[in-house]
């Protein structure tokens, strides 16, 4: 047994590096880029700062924009997580409030919501950032369009109203964000307030629960 025990051993140690030095990368870069700008910043130095080569960046990361994305695409996958953790019952206005301000009181009881804050500022002044940004929030907002269709046994393609759903709640979660951002003090109690405002006046129209005819709620 205890021979059978390294090989697993070792590749859990392997897989704990990578993630460390993903992380450096991540801290790393975002560093660089409040710092002197993300146009002034380039892979080498992020590669640099981190001791690592560049030819070892580009294992953990395609392009630099990877790296002013990885926190929000980090915060997508447990907003996911958390939504499919919903109890089935749950109306999807609920499992999705819940879920989305969930995930938000977690991130503010984190050292590093801060830094997440500082970088969605900075993407939202960053034209060459605003694309790959709006990808990336598209590309969430279809999964959990999905997943709400499936909670409710709609065909989103037929049923419009979890694509609705979604794009009230993620819209208010921006300008909730924004709204934290354009304030320097950044407070994060202040985050959760806002965007849990703008949630309510996004979906004040949407029923708990919704009717059988998909053209209304």
């Amino acid at each position: 047994m205890d021979g059978m025990s390294v090989p697993t051993d070792q590749g859990g140690l392997r897989a704990r590096k990578k993630q460390r030095t993903r992380a450096a990368l991540i801290d790393a870069g975002l560093d660089l880029f409040l710092a002197n700008g993300y146009e002034a910043t380039n892979v080498d130095e992020i590669a640099a700062a981190v001791e690592v080569s560049s030819r070892t960046f580009f294992r953990y990361f395609a392009s630099k924009e990877d790296i002013a994305l990885a926190k929000g695409a980090e915060f997508d996958e447990l907003l996911l997580d958390a939504l499919t953790s919903r109890p089935a019952e749950e109306p999807p206005l609920t499992a999705l409030r819940h879920a989305m301000l969930g995930m938000l009181r977690e991130a503010a009881a984190d050292s590093g919501v801060q830094r997440f804050l500082s970088t969605q500022h900075l993407i939202n002044k960053t034209p060459a950032l605003l694309a790959g940004n709006l990808r990336r929030a598209a590309g969430t907002e279809e999964r959990l369009t999905t997943e709400i269709a499936r909670r409710q046994g709609v065909d989103p393609d037929q049923d419009m109203r979890p694509r609705v759903l979604v794009a009230a709640v993620c819209g208010a979660l921006r300008i909730g964000l924004e709204a934290t951002c354009a304030d320097p003090s950044r407070e994060l109690g202040r985050m959760v307030e806002l965007v849990e405002q703008a949630i309510d006046l996004a979906t004040a129209g949407i029923p708990q629960r919704w009717g059988d005819d998909p053209r209304r709620w």
